[in-house]
């Protein structure tokens, strides 16, 4: 990670970056780098899911609403850093190199949105979120804005923004007042 972010100032980007800077850093052959990860897009996001995972856990043992607002914030704070810029350069790079999404997807991206997912269904069953909804759907739509507002800068990435879209996702998934049918 220290090739690609210094003393909070991007060093060098994720296109820049060879195999020989990562072998020289860490004082190893190419071949071993090589016998560990399949290209420097793996060891990018290796040291990006080293760095990242225990600081955006999804408390367990919370209320949907917190566990989610937790988990938004701690995100947020880690993408509005220099991890921000990193996750941005390891999403633009999927855009054009197909072994690079998959290894994004299989190595960071599924777990944490199974997570979420899980935390939408936990809600389902404890009544937080209708029974109709999609977990699928809902993760989506609390991951997407984080996203967007990281890769085009809509606005700044804080605890408001966790705050907004937690508190417009539980209004918008919660359980509908059964209506009486008309007659």
């Amino acid at each position: 990670m220290d090739l690609l972010v210094r003393d909070g100032k991007r060093a060098v980007t994720v296109q820049q970056l060879s195999i020989e800077a990562i072998a020289k850093r860490a004082k190893v052959s190419k071949a071993t780098i090589y016998r560990w990860w399949p290209s420097k897009a793996a060891v990018v996001i290796d040291a990006f899911m080293d760095n990242h995972l225990a600081q955006t856990r999804i408390p367990e043992k919370l209320p949907v609403r917190d566990a989610l607002l937790a988990h938004l914030k701690a995100l947020i704070a880690r993408y509005a850093g220099p991890q921000g810029k990193l996750i941005s350069q390891i999403i633009a790079e999927c855009q054009y190199d197909p072994a690079t999404l998959q290894t994004f997807r299989s190595r960071f991206w599924d777990d944490r949105y199974r997570a979420v997912e899980k935390l939408m269904q936990r809600g389902i069953d404890e009544g937080v979120f209708r029974t109709d909804l999609d977990p699928a759907a809902a993760t989506q739509m609390i991951y997407a804005p984080v996203y967007l507002h990281l890769l085009f800068g809509l606005a700044p990435l804080d605890d408001s923004l966790a705050e907004q879209l937690v508190d417009m996702g539980i209004r918008g998934l919660a359980p509908r007042p059964e209506t009486p049918a008309a007659g």
